[in-house]
């Protein structure tokens, strides 16, 4: 049992005054993305990990077909504890029938969202994967009408997410400061691709926050190795393998110097990730607070970036490739 005293340490994310557990709760797992979960799991799974000091829940009405929503919104009633004890962020524009950054589907969007979360208000809205879409439109139109969803009071802060980083810079320039408050960037900020790193001096400059996704690579940095699906070419695939093969011989996981190595960078206010059971939970915090008392494994890290320096910040296409 985690002390109270061995909490989780709390970043603030960009200019929002909000303060988010270092590790952050990925709720598309409740979503049964990745294997049924049940109910009961899925409240147990939400409630040790605000018992342990995570206080940042993330979801999407795309996760589960709206399923992670209803899920996370359950989970967070049973609580019982007061709104203001955690951070809730969901997205508008990607759902389980395809893309849709349109004005009026993003206000609907937020008022489905808040019905199945049963609450009065999302601290973070997100646009998904706004790749998918035309970046233009995402200025023009989408942001626009999120700006009116937080002056109603819907939602407090404004996102957007994505793989490719020049979304973001395409968008941050061409809208007015302070209209976008944080970004969500996933799989490049992992020991095999730390191109973020480059973006930070940029994103604190617009006053922007940042939230990691994804540490494990979407599962490239795992003993089992990646889905079917996993979008990886054969070559960063096999060195991936290589590095946790490397590691499995020393006695040591590869999850756990991954997550550890992401929460390096106290610029990014929390690593999300995808969590759908107690002991997932308890793995990924100890991990954390290992961290804190007593570092990285710096041999191992080394080892492994030199396996993975034949591939390193190689990525993959995602979208419509603009910006």
């Amino acid at each position: 049992m985690a002390s109270t005293t061995s909490k989780l340490e709390l970043r603030e994310l960009g200019n929002t005054g909000l303060k988010l557990s270092c590790v952050g709760f990925g709720a598309s797992p409740l979503g049964n993305v990745f294997g049924s979960v049940s109910e009961e799991e899925a409240i147990a799974s939400v409630r040790e990990a605000f018992r342990l000091g995570i206080n940042f829940f993330d979801t999407s009405p795309y996760y589960g077909g709206t399923l992670s929503e209803k899920m996370l919104g359950k989970a967070l009633k049973a609580l019982g504890v007061p709104r203001n004890e955690y951070v809730v962020s969901t997205k508008c524009g990607r759902y389980h029938e395809g893309f849709d950054f349109s004005a009026d589907r993003v206000i609907r969007s937020m008022e489905e969202s808040l019905e199945r979360l049963q609450l009065e208000y999302v601290d973070i809205l997100h646009c998904h994967d706004i790749e998918f879409g035309s970046l233009d439109q995402i200025v023009n139109e989408t942001l626009p009408a999120l700006q009116k969803l937080k002056n109603a009071g819907k939602c407090r802060y404004i996102g957007i997410t994505g793989l490719p980083l020049g979304i973001f810079t395409y968008v941050l320039d061409r809208v007015p400061p302070g209209t976008v408050d944080v970004i969500l960037s996933y799989c490049h900020h992992c020991i095999n691709d730390s191109s973020l790193e480059a973006l930070i001096p940029y994103l604190k400059s617009k006053g922007v926050g940042i939230i990691n996704a994804s540490p494990l690579a979407m599962g490239l940095l795992t003993e089992s190795g990646p889905p079917e699906w996993h979008p990886a070419s054969t070559e960063l695939k096999s060195a991936c393998q290589a590095a946790a093969t490397c590691c499995k011989k020393k006695g040591k996981n590869i999850s756990k110097l991954a997550m550890q190595y992401s929460l390096l960078n106290k610029e990014i206010a929390t690593v999300l990730v995808g969590m759908k059971s107690v002991e997932q939970v308890e793995e990924n915090v100890a991990a954390a607070l290992e961290l804190t008392a007593s570092g990285i494994d710096k041999e191992t890290l080394s080892e492994v970036e030199a396996i993975l320096k034949p591939v390193k910040n190689q990525s993959w296409p995602s979208g419509n490739q603009q910006g």
